[in-house]
């Protein structure tokens, strides 16, 4: 049956299944357990479940791919690979706690791995900077690109934030000049890239560790180039239009996928990764192990060619 985890808030479109968790629960507490009925219970939650997931409009999978109990970078990268070994800095700067970095093994094949790391509680939420990553993030992230590039190591990105920090200090170290950098230096990479869109994909933000050969996006994760609230908030002067702006923006995996800006969407889940990590996690590994295998037996020159022409084919140049 459907895991009963008390310590997940529901939204207010997963209300339907409110009295079916309290009614799991007081099952539970019953001695002895009537396993007939709890399995009964279990069924109706998730058929209830799946219908809900089913017909999600963009702003509820804005939604669900906030949710605080969603796995992020380092949940996945503990479940995912081994031998992970962190390292730190820019080179530069400093430190940025929102963008993690370093080398681990997947099935025993040496990979870098960078990824955008939220926080949980408000302490470490602030060492993270909430997700939002600022150009000391990028620099990080493209050291260890070109570390990868020197010793032939596959790249697995996972990008996960709202985008790139908006403040002052961001504008002050060059914010739009790191991540330019960074997509022009991706493009040439000479290594294989894979990018996992595990969360919000939010801008130049994402894109800033998410120009790969494959783009690979869980199913109910968001991807677009402003977030909704902020569009609201510029076209309707106010973020309560956010359902709206949602809408419009088609941040949904399924209009990613007809349009070619992703490769493919990794399943979740019933109910979403937060509900089944394990699962997700699973789902990811297979994924990456078919992209790793198929892009490690191409030529370097390949692998620019291809990951250029993709990108390239996103947009349309009309010289006047």
């Amino acid at each position: 049956m459907a895991e009963i985890k008390p310590e997940l808030a529901l939204f207010d479109f997963e209300k339907p299944l409110q009295p079916l968790y309290h009614k799991a629960e007081k099952l539970m507490a019953e001695v002895p357990v009537n396993e007939k009925k709890l399995a009964a219970v279990g069924a109706d939650i998730q058929k209830v479940t799946a219908k809900i997931y089913k017909g999600l409009n963009n702003w509820q999978l804005t939604q669900v791919a906030r949710h605080v109990a969603r796995p992020y970078s380092l949940d996945y990268i503990g479940k995912i690979f081994t031998d992970w070994q962190e390292l730190h800095g820019d080179r530069n700067f400093r430190d940025d706690a929102s963008t993690v970095c370093g080398v681990a093994r997947f099935d025993g094949q040496s990979v870098v791995v960078v990824g955008q790391q939220k926080g949980r509680s408000t302490e470490e939420n602030i060492r993270r900077n909430f997700g939002y990553p600022q150009p000391e993030a990028y620099r990080k992230a493209l050291r260890f690109f070109k570390f990868a590039e020197k010793f032939n190591k596959p790249v697995v990105t996972l990008i996960d934030t709202p985008g790139a920090f908006p403040g002052l200090e961001g504008e002050e170290r060059s914010q739009g000049e790191a991540i330019a950098r960074n997509l022009r230096e991706m493009a040439g990479l000479r290594v294989p890239i894979i990018a996992v869109i595990i969360g919000e994909g939010g801008s130049g933000g994402a894109l800033g560790i998410g120009v790969a050969n494959k783009v690979l996006m869980l199913e109910y994760s968001v991807y677009s180039v402003i977030s909704p609230e902020s569009c609201a908030s510029i076209l309707w002067r106010s973020s309560d239009e956010k359902i709206i702006a949602a809408k419009a923006l088609k941040n949904d995996a399924k209009t990613a996928l007809k349009f070619g800006i992703i490769d493919e969407i990794i399943p979740e889940g019933l109910g979403g990764a937060h509900r089944d990590p394990d699962g997700t996690a699973a789902n990811i590994r297979k994924s990456l192990k078919r992209e790793l295998a198929e892009l490690c037996a191409k030529k370097p020159e390949e692998l620019v060619d291809e990951r250029i022409a993709k990108f390239a084919a996103m947009g349309v140049v009309t010289d006047l």
